[in-house]
C-alpha cells in the first residue's frame, strides 16, 4: 500500500498534536506542568465536595451551639418569671395581711378585753368528719388547750385541742365533734351548732335543738350566745336553710360559715376576754 496512515489516522495525530502544544502553551503561560493540570483536573471535584461537607458541618454546629444557648436563656428567663412569681405572691401575701392587722385594730378597739395572739397555719388534716389545721404558735406564746380561733373580723374558726411549744392544732368549726352554743342574732332564738355531718351538708354547719315555734329566715346571723371557751356575739354563720327537725318537735338549720376555712392563712387565738 502507498499510504501507511488512513485518513483518520492522520486526523487523531493532528488532534493529539494540537492538545500536545495546546498544553504546553497553557503549562508555560501558568507554570503548571501537563501532569498537574490532570490531577487538578481531577481533585477539584473531590475539594469541592469536601467544601460543601466542611460548610454543612460548620453550619450544624453553629445551629447546635445556637440551640443550647436559646436553651439556656429559656431556663433563665424561667427561673427570673419564676422569681418575679414568687416576689409577687409575697407582695399579695403581705397586702392581705396588713388589711388583716387594720381590721384587727379596729376589732381591738371595740373590743379591749380581747388578748390575742397571732398565728399560721402550716399544715392541714382532714377527713370526712373532721377538719383540722396546725398552727405555728403554741404553749411559749401562752396558747392552751380549750382556747378558740377567730378571724379579724370576729369570726369563730374553731378550738384548740392539742398543744406544744411552738405549735397548736385547732379543730375548725367544720368538725362534727365540735359544739357550739349559739343564738339567732335578730330574734334570739338559742341552739347548738355542729359541722355538717351528712354528704349534702359539708363544708355547712348545722344549729340543732331550736324551738319549734322559732321564725328563721335565710341569712339569719347566728352568733355565739357566751361561755367561758367563746365570748358573746362571736360571728358563726348565716342561715341558708331551715326544717323540722327527726322528731318534729324542734327546728334546725342549716348554716354557711362566717369564714371560708380552706382559704384561711393567719387567725387569731383569744387567750383571755371579759365575761362581762
Amino acid at each position: 500500500m502507498k499510504y501507511y496512515f488512513t485518513t483518520k489516522v492522520k486526523l487523531v495525530l493532528i488532534v493529539a498534536a494540537l492538545l500536545a502544544a495546546g498544553l504546553a502553551i497553557i503549562g508555560n503561560l501558568t507554570g503548571k506542568t501537563p501532569g498537574d493540570m490532570l490531577v487538578q483536573g481531577v481533585l477539584t471535584p473531590l475539594r469541592n465536595g469536601v467544601s460543601s461537607i466542611t460548610a454543612q458541618a460548620e453550619q450544624f454546629y453553629n445551629y447546635m451551639f445556637r440551640y443550647e444557648a436559646l436553651e439556656a436563656e429559656n431556663a433563665a428567663l424561667k427561673e427570673q418569671l419564676a422569681q418575679y412569681r414568687e416576689d409577687a405572691g409575697k407582695s399579695d401575701s403581705l397586702e392581705r395581711e396588713i388589711q388583716r392587722l387594720k381590721i384587727l385594730l379596729e376589732l381591738k378597739a371595740q373590743e379591749e378585753s380581747f388578748q390575742l395572739v397571732d398565728s399560721y397555719i402550716i399544715s392541714w388534716n382532714s377527713n370526712d368528719w373532721s377538719k383540722s389545721f396546725t398552727i405555728n404558735r403554741g404553749s411559749a406564746h401562752g396558747i392552751q388547750e380549750g382556747m378558740c380561733a377567730i378571724t379579724e373580723t370576729k369570726a369563730v374558726v374553731g378550738l384548740v385541742t392539742e398543744v406544744g411549744p411552738n405549735y397548736a392544732v385547732v379543730k375548725s368549726v367544720l368538725d362534727s365533734s365540735l359544739e357550739i352554743s349559739a343564738t339567732i342574732a335578730s330574734s334570739g332564738y338559742s341552739g347548738m351548732v355542729q359541722g355538717g355531718y351528712s354528704t349534702e351538708q359539708e363544708g355547712m354547719l348545722r344549729m340543732d335543738y331550736i324551738p319549734s315555734s322559732a321564725v328563721i329566715r335565710n341569712k339569719d346571723q347566728v352568733v355565739t350566745a357566751g361561755s367561758t371557751v367563746y365570748p358573746r356575739n362571736l360571728i358563726i354563720g348565716q342561715v341558708v336553710d331551715a326544717d323540722f327537725d327527726e322528731t318534729g318537735v324542734a327546728k334546725y338549720a342549716i348554716l354557711e360559715p362566717a369564714v371560708d376555712i380552706d382559704a384561711l392563712e393567719q387567725v387569731f387565738i383569744l387567750t383571755d376576754f371579759s365575761l362581762g
